[in-house]
């Protein structure tokens, strides 16, 4: 814990450096929601396909989830997915011809959550 996930349009792998992203999502997740660096974990997923509304040009998608235990309020909750969105602003450039739609949650993980390191 935390696992974050970040799902992109293919359209922007060459946009951004997604080690950098995830290195600065792993500060401000430590630094806001008190979570241990060695816990940081992100997975970049990419998508092939991106339809936004009727439109299946000129878009693309990221999406930032983070999956914390459960204990943190609403308020750092939301404060971690303004600061996400503020940190992928930094690190995604623009592509020429694409309208960039990006979101952020921050979700508890269920209960039943449980990992292991080999």
């Amino acid at each position: 814990m935390p696992q974050i996930t970040v799902d992109y349009s293919e359209q922007l792998a060459d946009a951004f450096d997604r080690p950098a992203l995830a290195r600065e999502l792993h500060a401000r997740t430590v630094e806001i929601a008190a979570a241990k660096p060695p816990a940081c974990k992100t997975q970049f997923r990419r998508t092939e396909d991106t339809v936004v509304g009727p439109d299946a040009g000129g878009h693309a998608i990221v999406h930032i989830t983070i999956g914390l235990l459960a204990g943190r309020t609403d308020e750092t909750k939301a404060r971690l997915t303004e600061t996400v969105l503020q940190v992928l602003r930094q690190h995604v450039r623009p592509v020429e011809g694409l309208t960039l739609h990006a979101s952020a949650e921050v979700r508890d993980l269920d209960a039943s959550y449980r990992k292991y390191d080999a």
